[in-house]
């Protein structure tokens, strides 16, 4: 039978440096109940205390941890009696802090462990911002009907896009159906093999895509079924060869823009000359633009991480009279008490009127209202982005290059024409946002004609 802590680590994923705090909320607990009446968990008593001496967040750390163990607990019963004794949470804590504590004595007193924390606020100040991968209550899994609902929940939980979201619904729906009739909770490894051997072979999908299969449904087996990788061992994963990035050359490039107009062109021109991602540049609001340093800030790029990049001089002027044009329609919808633009959660409820700032509104906002999927509320949202690929895929077509270039083949030539010009690796890195220069080091491969002076012997001939 698996320790609290090895739940709390593999099946609720909560931080490893997180997981220490949580059995030492436990051991706070379990002696505020001894203190206390027989068959009383006095778990509002216990947080209200709690409320008086510690953080927020701490109190909601120990809220969770207590309910945890409960789902743990509850659990376990389900194991037969002999298959393994009842493990202890943690350590007892010292009794001369038990005592200080179940008194309601306000005194903070040292621990006598210095390396585990006592509540009184030597606890790390850093939150907890691990999210439960298993907020059910209950440790039967759901039926199919609330399966989509529960997936949702996890996804709002974990903060994940809502490009995610919509994908992993997608697969978990297509399997849900490849299992026709089978009830949920008894779905096992060998039918994602099954469903992932059919893709493979009558679907004839890409490994990319079967991958994407495996991780939508690796979510769904972990935190509806609670089953780990260890029992998917079996199902065989595609893998994805690296590929080379198409890359235009500089007079490609210049071809391609010349066939682009109005605010098109004004994004394309952005992407190539801070070599932004397609979404990188459609979410840029206008205080992520800095006119003086010529630069632009990227918010919550992949991975959610933010990073700056060169904003060219060709394009700072024609963005300056862009923003213009954008002020009055910004000034209409204030006006028109349009809501205010998307905000993320944390930041519209602490700063609720941000919304409706000129400061928030996008820099390449779209022509008409939209309906938030979130709150169902009908605001603006910036420009959506299958209507630059659309107008650049026609800009290459009448380009006549014989090249499968997209939108995202701009940042793949920014950062191949600045190797070129002999900017160092670890420079295109961090105006790219890669997180392993690995990633960056692609670019070299494509960077040069010839770049290692080699004369072909068919050109002596």
């Amino acid at each position: 039978m698996q320790r609290f802590s090895d739940f709390l680590r593999d099946t609720c994923h909560v931080q490893e440096k997180s997981i220490s705090h949580y059995l030492r909320w436990m051991d706070w607990y379990e002696e505020f109940k001894r203190r206390r009446k027989p068959g009383a968990s006095g778990v509002e008593e216990f947080v209200s205390l709690l409320k008086s001496r510690v953080e927020p967040w701490q109190v909601d750390q120990a809220r969770r941890a207590i309910r945890l163990y409960a789902d743990y607990r509850m659990r376990r019963r389900m194991v037969p009696a002999d298959a393994a004794a009842a493990p202890v949470p943690a350590k007892a804590i010292p009794p001369v802090q038990a005592k200080a504590f179940a008194a309601g004595s306000t005194q903070r007193t040292a621990p006598s462990n210095p390396a585990r924390p006592a509540i009184s606020g030597t606890i790390s100040r850093k939150p907890d911002v691990s999210v439960p991968s298993c907020p059910i209550s209950t440790p039967t899994p759901p039926g199919w009907a609330e399966v989509e609902p529960a997936l949702v929940r996890l996804f709002r939980l974990r903060h994940l896009s809502f490009r995610t979201e919509k994908t992993y619904l997608a697969w978990v729906r297509r399997f849900r159906a490849f299992c026709g009739a089978k009830a949920f909770v008894e779905i096992t490894a060998e039918d994602l093999k099954e469903f992932l051997s059919q893709l493979a072979v009558q679907g004839a999908v890409s490994a990319a895509t079967q991958k994407q299969a495996f991780n939508a449904l690796l979510f769904l087996y972990r935190n509806l079924l609670h089953r780990g990788i260890e029992s998917l061992k079996a199902v065989i994963r595609a893998r994805v060869p690296p590929r080379l990035p198409v890359v235009l050359t500089t007079e490609e490039v210049k071809r391609v823009l010349s066939f682009l107009r109005g605010t098109h062109h004004l994004a394309a021109c952005m992407i190539y000359g801070g070599g932004l991602r397609l979404r990188e540049c459609l979410a840029l609001r206008v205080k992520d633009i800095d006119f003086s340093r010529r630069c632009l800030v990227i918010r919550s790029g992949k991975g959610d991480k933010d990073r700056e990049t060169v904003l060219p001089e060709k394009v700072a002027a024609r963005l300056e009279a862009h923003l213009v044009r954008i002020r009055a329609l910004h000034e209409q919808d204030r006006s028109r008490q349009v809501a205010g633009v998307w905000m993320p959660p944390a930041l519209e409820r602490k700063y609720p009127h941000a919304g409706t700032e000129w400061t928030w509104f996008w820099v390449f906002p779209s022509a008409r209202l939209s309906v938030d999927p979130f709150s169902g509320v009908a605001r603006r949202h910036h420009l959506y982005p299958t209507t630059l690929q659309k107008g650049f895929r026609e800009a290459v077509r009448s380009s006549g290059i014989a090249k499968r270039a997209t939108v995202h083949t701009l940042r793949h030539c920014f950062a191949t024409h600045l190797i070129e010009r002999g900017y160092d690796i670890r420079t295109v890195q961090e105006l790219l946002g890669h997180s392993d220069v690995s990633t960056t080091m692609i670019y070299t491969h494509v960077a040069r004609k010839n770049k290692l002076g080699v004369t072909s012997p068919m050109d002596v001939l």
